[in-house]
């Protein structure tokens, strides 16, 4: 592809979230020495139970009374997480459940305790928030309930979710955090690969429910959005054919939410550093106090990729951080180290 001659403003970078490292304080202290100057705001890693987003939540839904597997043997990923999906009970209504613990909560308020620590120590530069990955409700409803009952458990789980919000909220000082809402299955439905429940538009649901998510998080705490086309096995669900869903719902949630919005980061699949692909963007106003990143990294052409794809992106937009697509929990924890020094020689190299 062309190259476009342009030459972008890079603000820094950020982590979306998974880092293959065994335990938070591994990921903190590693990040940190690594990359630390950079970034805004630290991810515990989605260690644990969350290393393939949302799958450990089948876990906590098998402890829902009123809701099954649909029959059959056990569908098992990764060896683990059994992939049949949920209905509701016959006779059941969705507002009579509910839900256990869903982790969410437990693991950022054990995580904060070390990242507090941690920056005590001097380990983490002052100033630095400790971030909070969540997935919106469409990521759990989406992927593990049978389409027909969609619609009637969504409100369900997102009561569910930001209850754990709260109790993050109650639990971490406000100007110590940042919450991240993971939206990713709404592009599936945007780009119809995916039976949509959002009405018949689907762009209008999507931003209803962002301006939802947005409004539950309070002023004094940072909010921010990943938009994401998937990363199962590191491949998007579909691979865009431009960034136009993504300024869509970019644009949309920048004029829908109910209080400023912190950061957005997009993706850039690897093979596109042509300035078609990020033109979509050109016409959205990003606010000045809104942090644009762009998730244009990928290992496998390093510094010099990186750069071809920030090059098209000015195109469009001059100044934005970088990233990666995606998280990078399930990709070989030798990887790791490497990545973020790529994300430090990236951000470095304007």
């Amino acid at each position: 592809m062309t190259t476009p001659s342009a030459s972008p403003t890079i603000r820094g970078a950020h982590l979306v979230g998974s880092v293959n490292l065994p335990d938070a304080e591994t990921v903190l202290r590693t990040v940190s020495s690594h990359l630390g100057p950079q970034l805004r705001r630290i991810p515990d890693g989605e260690v644990g139970e969350r290393f393939y987003w949302v799958q450990f939540q089948t876990k906590r839904l098998d402890e829902v009374r009123g809701l099954s597997r649909i029959p059959g043997e056990p569908h098992l990923l990764r060896g683990v997480f059994d992939g049949r999906p949920f209905r509701l009970d016959e006779g059941v209504s969705a507002d009579e459940l509910v839900f256990p613990n869903l982790g969410y909560a437990d693991a950022a308020l054990a995580s904060y305790g070390t990242f507090r620590r941690l920056r005590d120590e001097g380990a983490i530069a002052p100033g630095t928030r400790f971030q909070v990955s969540l997935p919106t409700p469409a990521g759990v409803i989406g992927p593990f309930v049978v389409p027909e009952d969609r619609a009637a458990l969504e409100p369900a789980y997102e009561r569910a979710l930001f209850g754990e919000l709260q109790r993050i909220l109650d639990g971490i000082p406000h100007d110590d955090l940042a919450i991240q809402w993971d939206t990713a299955v709404e592009f599936a439905l945007l780009e119809g690969r995916m039976p949509s429940w959002f009405g018949d538009d689907v762009l209008a649901g999507v931003l209803e429910r962002a301006a939802r998510q947005a409004a539950a998080v309070p002023a004094d705490v940072q909010v921010g959005y990943h938009l994401c086309y998937g990363d199962v096995e590191e491949q998007h669900f579909v691979q865009p054919s431009d960034a136009g869903h993504l300024a869509d719902v970019l644009g949309g949630i920048l004029a829908q939410a109910p209080r400023p919005v912190t950061w957005v980061h997009l993706p850039v699949p690897i093979e596109r550093d042509d300035a078609a692909y990020f033109a979509p963007l050109a016409s959205v106003a990003v606010p000045e106090g809104t942090e644009l990143y762009l998730g244009l990294i990928h290992h496998e052409d390093g510094v010099e990729g990186a750069q071809r794809r920030a090059a098209a992106a000015a195109t469009a937009i001059t100044s934005f951080g970088v990233g990666t697509e995606c998280g990078f929990g399930r990709g070989p924890s030798e990887r790791t180290a490497p990545l973020l020094d790529l994300h430090a020689a990236v951000a470095e190299a304007w």
